[in-house]
């Protein structure tokens, strides 16, 4: 899995940079356009996973070595939501100092919510913050066993219950609020 993740790295980026070169050009037309703006967001999208994949792999062969620093959670929750908006993802709560590697983290609360959105039809998901446990809701029952890995539809899941148990965290359900549980940090 990581060969293959190291192999795609280089015909995406070569992807992604022809269709950046020609988005910033003039000589497209508006449909032209539209469809390099198309592939330019599709190639990052691609990227993206390949990134994730590469990560798990780390992980799952155990070669995954963290920069683990105290991160508030706070400021995860909203990173994560930034990509998708204030209407989309409301931010609420305390932060905490928390024990893990921000990037990764970051990744896996925004698939999360991207999960929520997708599999269970939701348009706004709110991340209550509360020193080291983030809740997300409404997690409509049919997206449960998805956003959990039960039910292996979604990538961006399985990546994000793997990274969070990665540090030694956890996710669990209750109800129709999925608990997403990090390691605390210190605060010095």
């Amino acid at each position: 899995m990581s060969l293959a993740c190291h192999d795609l790295r280089t015909p995406l980026a070569t992807v992604h940079g022809f269709a950046r070169t020609l988005s910033r050009g003039e000589s497209l037309g508006p449909t032209e356009s539209r469809y390099v703006a198309m592939i330019e967001e599709a190639s990052a999208q691609l990227a993206e996973l390949v990134e994730a994949l590469a990560l798990v792999a780390q992980i799952e062969g155990g070669r995954y070595q963290p920069v683990v620093r105290p991160t508030d959670t706070l400021g995860l929750a909203h990173a994560a939501g930034a990509p998708f908006g204030p209407d989309a993802v409301e931010v609420a709560g305390t932060g905490a100092p928390v024990a893990v590697d921000a990037a990764p983290a970051t990744r896996a609360l925004a698939a999360l919510v991207d999960c929520i959105r997708r599999h269970g039809g939701v348009e706004q998901v709110r991340i209550d913050v509360a020193d080291t446990r983030l809740t997300l809701s409404p997690v409509p029952p049919e997206a449960a066993p998805v956003l959990l890995a039960e039910d292996l539809r979604d990538l961006g899941a399985a990546m994000a219950r793997t990274i969070v148990e990665a540090f030694g965290g956890s996710l669990e359900l209750d109800g129709e609020t999925l608990i997403v549980n990090l390691p605390a940090g210190c605060c010095a």
